[in-house]
């Protein structure tokens, strides 16, 4: 089983499937189970389980096998949980993450902007110039906005994610 109190294992999990999904997770015990099972045993609702299970299932971490009761013909679902590859799917978002950042980070180095003081907008100075440099929401004079504190944030971020 994976380190459920690793922060970076358990901020990617939150953000996948949310705090109650973590909280089923957490419960969900070794070996096949069906969801109204784990339901019970975690105290989360059916409908989360199912979602959850589901969001882990298309995201590799869940595996589910159909078993038909020869009597009535129903269909069970048994769920495990498998997390050997959260690794490798860490690794993704991280690249994605550092992708995302870099081209931010372009945008923000070579492009001046203008802002409202009041904070309406944010423009480019192509659109400010053809705005007159007026706010296109309040009409007051825009002001030239330094991004180079930002930029610094940004390339710290992306120097960090590089590094590690």
């Amino acid at each position: 089983m994976i380190d459920l109190n690793d922060r970076v294992i358990r901020g990617y999990l939150i953000r996948l499937v949310g705090e109650d999904g973590l909280k089923m997770i957490e419960g969900m015990p070794e070996g096949e189970i069906t969801d109204e099972e784990v339901a019970t045993m975690t105290g989360v609702l059916l409908n989360t389980v199912r979602r959850t299970l589901f969001i882990l299932n298309e995201n590799k971490f869940a595996i589910c096998r159909r078993e038909r009761d020869s009597n009535s013909g129903w269909l069970t679902y048994l769920w495990h949980l498998d997390f050997s590859d959260i690794e490798h799917q860490l690794m993704k978002e991280k690249k994605k993450l550092l992708r995302n950042l870099k081209t931010r980070l372009d945008f923000e180095e070579n492009n001046v902007f203008y802002v409202c003081p009041q904070g309406c907008a944010r423009l480019l100075f192509d659109e400010a110039m053809e705005t007159d440099f007026l706010c296109p929401m309040c009409g007051e004079d825009l002001v030239f906005y330094d991004n180079s504190l930002f930029v610094g944030a940004l390339k710290k971020r992306v120097d960090a994610l590089s590094s590690s």
